[in-house]
């Protein structure tokens, strides 16, 4: 999706959004006795109870990098956290006070960064297969690219096709609802960002034939314990694994048809489930997987509103018409 298009078509919903961001801010997970002496609530068929709206809003704030001032710390000390908050304020007044806004409102959190794996925090190295597929791939969030040509030449989120996964489990700048259902061997994961919807077995079948590939591939979920575990495959690589999009990512990662995603939702509070997420893609990074883990904090009177997208839009052909006339008529 294009920056111009997001501020334009978000007015409305923006102003509306501000009034919906959670509020404190998130401290670090809780320990494991508080853990086990909580129970979490069951649905009528016998399932921990994961339903309701989880936005990611306050994690605005919290890089999905870790700034490499932190090493290996995955919190914060009180007076890094003040100055965070300061920061985190100084930024909703910067996104928020303008005719447009740009961003929805966003706290500050202890956390360090939510990538927790490697322990600095910080994205792979790519292997060179990965190096090969980043210089093949195209859009607007690729530095350094001025030529747009053709629908070719943009992402498949550029073009409203799909944000892809596993990106679509991470922060952005606004429309940040997660709204999660269950129903007996099911889990439905509904995303704002980008209309999409997760529909997610949680009872034992075989996965589909390796042979069909898809945008957000296929998931399998499994309960052990009170922990719901969904793994995901059959990617068709086209998506990429982040982008800028994602508040302190690299600005463009590629992504091969061979990853794998393991998320783990674990309800830890009333209003709270601690999600995990596992990325292996051996054909792209060096290290062969990532992980980022942080808490989603439930807020059902959040308001989710239609990401009103799609291939057609103009931002597409307005980028492409721009690129041409200014290489027809290059400054001197």
């Amino acid at each position: 999706m294009i920056e111009p298009l997001r501020a334009l078509g978000r007015v409305a919903i923006g102003i509306v959004l501000m009034a919906c961001a959670t509020s404190g801010p998130v401290e670090a997970q809780p320990s494991a006795r508080s853990q086990a002496a909580w129970k979490p609530p069951m649905t009528p068929w016998g399932e921990p109870d994961l339903r309701g709206i989880w936005p990611l809003n306050h994690l605005i704030s919290t890089p999905f990098q870790r700034p490499e001032k932190f090493g290996d710390r995955r919190v914060m000390t009180d007076e890094e956290f003040a100055a965070a908050q300061k920061s985190a304020e100084a930024r909703n007044e910067r996104f928020l006070s303008g005719a447009i806004p740009q961003a929805d409102a966003g706290e500050a959190t202890r956390l360090t960064s939510l990538m927790v794996d490697p322990p600095n925090g910080r994205f792979p190295e790519l292997t060179p297969k990965g190096k090969e597929l980043y210089a093949q791939m195209r859009g607007s969030y690729k530095p350094g690219q001025t030529v747009f040509d053709s629908p070719e030449d943009f992402d498949t989120w550029d073009r409203c096709i799909t944000r892809g996964l596993p990106v679509s489990m991470l922060p952005r700048n606004y429309n940040n609802g997660i709204r999660i259902m269950q129903f007996p061997g099911y889990l439905v994961i509904l995303l704002e960002m980008a209309h999409e919807t997760r529909i997610i077995p949680t009872t034992k079948r075989p996965a589909i034939d390796g042979a069909i590939r898809q945008y957000l591939g296929e998931s399998r979920g499994r309960w052990e314990g009170n922990t719901l575990v969904v793994e995901t495959t059959n990617f068709n690589g086209k998506p990429a694994m982040t982008n800028l999009g994602v508040p302190g990512s690299p600005p463009l990662t590629p992504a091969s048809a061979n990853l794998r995603f393991t998320e783990r939702f674990t309800r830890t509070a009333t209003d709270t489930i601690e999600y995990q997420m596992t990325v292996e893609d051996p054909d792209i990074l060096t290290t062969g997987k990532w992980s980022a883990a942080f808490p989603m904090k439930l807020d059902n009177e959040y308001k989710m509103y239609e990401y009103a997208c799609h291939e057609g839009n103009t931002a597409i052909r307005n980028y492409i018409e721009t690129s041409r006339f200014e290489r027809a008529n290059k400054r001197p």
